[in-house]
């Protein structure tokens, strides 16, 4: 294990100032969510601050977890029990720090899901749409034609067969793209000119939107999609302070 450490409160300073957390509308607190230890030397990123993550990170010995879904959603029941008592305790008694960044890691330039997300299909993105632009625009790689060629690139790229709605023989060029629940920016990105959108959920209204837009749907998996911005924050963090750095994936079908 690496001997380096940084200070907690300087991390967040410089993750905040990094990702830009005071540009958003957010609905939930972005950065030091549950406080731990002063010094952070080993850090574990996941997707979700679940038990089985919390498990996993204090069974390796980290002091700190990177997640992209943390805590105190607003809307949700503020009382401490149940599973949150549970998850809390876990992270209280073993005086383990949670870090959590939510839109502003979808968004984020280079760290980001969409543009990590962008990068492993190979898009070309030219812009952005919707909502404090959190949808990114593109370009598809000169070797996809079709709908049917993006879906096994995202087959291949994500490990997971993505839904489709729409003709898998439609040539496509221009794309939208925004990982997880952002099946509601659909309306945004027709509005933007593209042929195809991706996202990770897909609701009802959702299918009827893409059929009759004929602009094709591909649902291609909350968790699938929210993987690569959480290991690209992690290590940045693991060169830019020179402390440890490890991604777990806990499996989710969803």
């Amino acid at each position: 294990m690496s001997g380096n450490k940084v200070n907690r409160n300087m991390l967040e300073l410089h993750l905040a100032s990094t990702l830009d957390i005071n540009r958003f509308r957010d609905y939930c607190p972005n950065g030091l969510q549950v406080e731990g230890g002063e010094q952070v030397q080993y850090v574990v990123s996941g997707v979700t601050a679940s038990l089985a993550l919390i498990d996993a990170a204090l069974e390796k010995g980290a002091d700190t977890l990177l997640v992209h879904h943390g805590y105190f959603w607003k809307g949700e029941d503020p009382r401490v029990v149940g599973h949150r008592q549970k998850r809390l305790k876990l992270l209280l008694e073993n005086n383990v720090n949670l870090f959590a960044y939510h839109l502003p890691l979808d968004a984020h330039p280079q760290l980001g899901n969409n543009a990590q997300l962008g990068e492993r299909l190979g898009l070309k993105p030219e812009g952005s749409f919707g909502d404090q632009n959190l949808g990114w625009l593109g370009v598809t790689p000169p070797a996809i034609n079709t709908v049917r060629d993006l879906a096994c690139l995202v087959e291949r790229s994500l490990g997971r067969a993505p839904l489709v709605i729409g003709n898998l023989d439609q040539v496509v060029s221009r794309v939208g793209w925004c990982t997880g629940a952002a099946q509601n920016a659909l309306a945004d990105a027709i509005a933007a000119g593209v042929g195809v959108y991706l996202s990770g959920e897909i609701s009802e209204q959702t299918v009827h939107l893409a059929r009759e837009s004929q602009v094709a749907y591909l649902a291609c998996g909350h968790h699938a999609t929210e993987r690569f911005g959480v290991q690209a924050l992690g290590q940045y963090i693991e060169k830019q302070f020179g402390i440890r750095h490890e991604f777990v994936d806990v499996p989710n079908p969803v």
